[in-house]
This record gives structure tokens, sequence and C-alpha cells, in this order.
């Protein structure tokens, strides 16, 4: 195999087939719109799925060369493309591992849906014209920092074995997606980041006085006070956070703080985090098709490091329609059921409590 073709083939494997999802970069240079008061103007249905996954693949470069990336790109739709091929009716089961990896799971299963149902883009982001190889900026790695003794601390406390549960025993043990409470991922925020399955629609309202984002996975929605305002008491801590937003020039800036702690623990990026977890994000818009948002984390009894990203949100004209996710919500059901008719029959093996929500 030559060396070029190698390389290809590596950036396929950890790019392409990770459980990651695209979205377009955003064209730049025409005037954004503005609100009758003045501001730039957020208001509308956009859209932050990307192939570019959060964190970056262990050594590789944080910008990806222009013909590597068309091909990454390319690579993509033909899978689609195959996978999307009308299927024989007299087709046998599919055997292990001969499947779509999102729709398994990476499990070695036959999955619970096919590329059908998937909104998996088929681009990397730009960001200034650069095709980037992860969200994470910051650090140079791009990969979250580790976490610190007393985080660790945390994660081991709260774990489900700790306490003589299993993640099956009840449903407080399972994701709050799963219990149709939050977006599954970290879709909602803050710092609010593509699912890599789909509903990854966003649709931002807007006044004076607040914005408020709602989220198609689970219809979570955030507002944000714009202005002057009491915070909230350190132990009130919502769904989301409590964000306060500020202009400066045409960039909206939100800090939130007060996030609830088990949509925090819900997540690999974030759980253990301390009650000082502070999230910035700065929304601007290059021009009328695209918004540029930038998120920093910041939780120093946490993180070895604070730690950040870009990511593209472009505009769309399809609307959102309702996540009824608890109408027909059987899986949860029969999720426990099968914990207990195992236990039953004495079959199966406990899970690890230590799950993990995310790619």
């Amino acid at each position: 195999m030559s060396a070029p073709y190698r390389t290809r083939w590596v950036w396929f494997v950890m790019v392409v087939c990770s459980a990651v999802i695209g979205a377009a970069a955003a064209r730049q240079g025409s005037q954004p719109p503005r609100t009758p008061w003045g501001t730039p103007d957020f208001r509308g249905t956009w859209s932050n799925a990307t192939m570019t996954r959060v964190e970056r693949p262990p050594g590789a470069p944080a910008v990806l060369p222009p013909q590597l990336a068309a091909e990454i790109e390319e690579a993509r739709q033909r899978q689609w493309s195959d996978q999307l091929a009308p299927s024989d009716a007299d087709r046998g089961p599919p055997e292990s591992g001969d499947q779509d990896p999102f729709a398994a799971e990476a499990q070695g299963g036959t999955g619970g849906y096919n590329i059908f149902w998937f909104e998996q883009g088929d681009r990397l982001m730009r960001w200034q014209g650069r095709y980037r190889s992860s969200i994470i900026s910051m650090p140079e790695d791009g990969r979250v920092p580790p976490f610190t003794e007393a985080a660790l601390a945390r994660q081991d406390s709260m774990s489900l074995s700790h306490r003589g549960l299993g993640q099956f025993d009840n449903p407080e043990g399972r994701p709050l997606g799963e219990r149709c409470l939050m977006s599954f991922g970290f879709n909602a925020g803050p710092p609010m980041l593509p699912n890599y399955f789909y509903n990854n629609y966003y649709m931002i309202v807007q006044t004076p006085d607040h914005v408020a984002i709602m989220t198609e996975m689970v219809h979570d929605t955030r507002i944000i006070s714009l202005g002057e305002g009491d915070p909230l008491a350190d132990h009130v801590r919502p769904w989301m956070g409590d964000s306060r937003g500020r202009w400066e020039g045409d960039t909206l800036v939100v800090e939130t703080t007060n996030i609830n702690p088990a949509q925090l623990n819900d997540s690999r990026w974030f759980r253990g985090a301390s009650g000082g977890f502070r999230v910035t994000e700065r929304f601007t818009r290059p021009g009328a098709d695209a918004i540029n948002y930038e998120f920093t984390v910041d939780d120093p009894d946490t993180y070895a490091g604070p730690w950040g990203g870009e990511v593209v949100f472009e505009a769309s004209a399809q609307r959102i329609y309702e996540y009824a996710c608890h109408e027909g919500n059987y899986g949860l059901a029969n999720v426990l059921q099968g914990a207990r008719a195992q236990e039953r029959t004495g079959t199966g093996s406990q899970p690890d409590s230590q799950r993990e929500n995310e790619n």
C-alpha cells in the first residue's frame, strides 16, 4: 500500500468511520440582518450537524488539507448511497459487525436503526475557511483536558455500583435522554454540541430582553436573559443552567452557571463537574446564512485547564416538528423488563454502571 493511499485510509478510519455527522461551512462576507431594535438577528432555524468530531484523533493535525477533506466527504457520500439502496426482501440476518457502526452503536449487534433514520451530514466543518479535524481547539491537542483528582473522586462516589445498584435496576439509572427528560448527549448545552445521530436543528427566538433557543432533540428550550439581573441562588440549578447574555459589539456573549448536576453527570465530558462549572459562549453572524458559535468551559476544580472550541451553525429552511419522546417510549420499559427477566433466569451479566452517553 503506497504512503499517500495509506494516509488517506487512516483518515477514513479515524474520521469517516467515527460516530459523527456533518455540517457545511458558512459562506462569508455578506452583512448579517438586524432586528428592528438594531442588534444582529439570530432568529430562525439552524443546524450544527457536522462530520467533524468533538475531540481530535490522537496525533492528527488541527487542519485538514482540502484534497483530503474532499476525499473524506466523498467517501461518506458513497457510504450513504450504498446503504440507502433498496434492500433485498429475501436477505438473511446480518452477520455480527456486518452493518453500519452507527446503527449498531459499535457493539457488534444488529443495531436499532438503519441509515435512513439518521441525520448524518456529509461535510466536514470549515472554520474561517479551513477544514478542522475537531470542534475543540483549546488546548492545542484538541482534546478535553484530564480530570482533576477531585473530579475523579466525585465520579467514583456517584457511580451506581458504589451504592450497590446496577444501571438497569430502575429508571433513574438510565440516561436522561432515554427517560425523555433532556437531550441525548449535550445538544441543548451549554455548550451546544452536535448530536451524532439525528435532530441537530435549533430554533432561535429573540426579543430585546431575551433569547430563547429551542433544541429539536427532546424539545429542550433554553432562555437567555439579556442585560443586568439577579443571578440564581447557588442551590437553584435548572436544566441548562442560568444563562445571562450581553452584547459586545455585534457578538452576543452568554455566561452560564448553575447547570443541573444530573445533566452534567449524564455526559462523559462533564461527569463529576463541580458547582463552579461555567460556560462562556459567543454568537456571531459572519453573514446571512451562518452563526459562528464559540465556547469555553472553565472549572478549575474539575479539569487540568480550561477548554473550548467552535461550531458553525448553518441556516436552514427546514421546519422543526414535535419530538414526542414520551409517546410510545417502549424502549425504557422493555430495557427494565429485560433486566428483570435476566434476574429471574440468572442469565446475563451485570453491566458497568459507568456508562458513556456520547461518541
